[in-house]
């Protein structure tokens, strides 16, 4: 195990928190926006994206067997993709909206901000918790240089 792996792991979660930061700081920029896209010559609105996560090492046989080997099997996570949640927009009754239908119902985006807040949170925890271990591991680097002398 080289000793920058620590490292490698902590920023590898920082790179994909940041991501997930983003992502859900524009579900919440549109939470209003009635028309995300342009499909079948109507306009749509806005799908709440979700980040989907994923180990750089996809077993454990195979983490295990390169941590046998001292091959450095660990090394983060990784955005696997960024992908439209599916669940229905939300159908709210508003006749002077300009996007209202006959009935006067506007398709709103399927993003509950609430929801999206508490994203917010978990996603920022996570990212203080890797700079914690950043700063944790460069302590122990000096303080085994500072053995040596």
């Amino acid at each position: 195990m080289r000793i920058s792996t620590g490292f490698d792991i902590s920023a590898s979660a920082l790179t994909a928190q940041r991501l997930r930061m983003d992502v859900i700081s524009s579900n919440i920029a549109n939470a209003e926006t009635t028309r995300g896209s342009f499909v079948n010559g109507k306009f749509e609105p806005y799908k709440r994206k979700l980040v989907v996560l994923e180990p750089t090492s996809q077993s454990f046989s195979n983490v295990l067997s390169k941590q046998m080997a001292q091959d450095g099997a660990a090394k983060g996570v990784r955005v696997a993709r960024i992908q439209e949640d599916q669940t229905p927009s939300k159908l709210v009754y508003n006749p002077s909206h300009p996007d209202a239908d006959e009935n006067g119902y506007v398709n709103m985006p399927n993003v509950d901000v609430a929801k999206e807040m508490v994203d917010m949170i978990s996603a920022s925890r996570a990212y203080e918790a890797n700079v914690t271990a950043i700063n944790a591991t460069k302590s122990m680097f000096v303080k085994a240089l500072e053995i040596g002398k």
